[in-house]
């Protein structure tokens, strides 16, 4: 695979950024910002389940951006009986994006497997995320310069696993199917839709959850050996 692989593009949370340990020290800042005395596993146990339905509606076009935002943590606040209004929801929702990326913790091994994968591959990023979050996360957590793209679904109009931001993505690249490999945590986003734009893939699966019969890693490090 390593000899005729020349680009590789990267999902961007969960994969590279730690979304669940970043988010979560969000939500403790934005409660205490916000003088809200919530017990955070508590409601971190409702919410993450919500979310990732949620981002699975917005990748399907079944909900928008700011119905995401504001969904999300109406119905987190239902599900732990917390009675709090329609204002300070849409208040935290905005402090939610905003503080988001002050916090940039990145999974074991990320800077390291990026500046050694650089050495040899031209890196890229592929991202359903909302553009101006994303920069900034890739900015604040200082790995913004190892890649030589980055490709949102808002640029593209379509999100992943549509195949037309994989064909965006290589045509900004200006790289072929057969020379990419992607790399992600989702098995439907990021692996099945690029494998459906002719693009191989390895599945980034840290707690060892899915079943998967292609390539997976459950560590970045394990990308040394299969890359370098």
């Amino acid at each position: 695979m390593k000899n005729r692989i020349t680009d590789v593009f990267f999902d961007l949370d969960h994969t590279l950024w730690d979304f669940e340990r970043n988010s979560a020290l969000t939500f403790e800042k934005i409660f205490l910002k916000n003088k809200l005395s919530i017990n955070l596993d508590f409601f971190l146990n409702s919410y993450i389940p919500i979310n990732q339905r949620y981002w699975q509606l917005y990748a399907l076009d079944k909900v928008s951006k700011e119905e995401l935002r504001y969904n999300r943590l109406k119905e987190s606040f239902v599900g732990i009986n917390f009675e709090i209004n329609d204002e300070a929801i849409s208040r935290l929702s905005e402090d939610y994006i905003l503080h988001l990326s002050d916090y940039n913790f990145l999974f074991d091994g990320t800077l390291e497997v990026l500046e050694k994968l650089q050495a040899n591959y031209k890196l890229h990023i592929i991202t359903n995320g909302f553009k101006e979050v994303q920069q900034l996360k890739l900015k604040n957590a200082q790995i913004h310069h190892y890649f030589h793209t980055v490709t949102t679904s808002e640029d593209v109009g379509v999100k992943k696993p549509h195949p037309l931001i994989f064909e965006k993505a290589l045509s900004v690249a200006q790289v072929q199917p057969r020379q990419s490999l992607m790399i992600g945590d989702n098995l439907e986003a990021d692996i099945q839709g690029a494998n459906r734009a002719g693009i191989e893939t390895i599945l980034f699966d840290p707690d060892d959850k899915i079943n998967h019969i292609g390539q997976k890693i459950n560590t970045l490090k394990e990308l040394e050996t299969l890359l370098i």
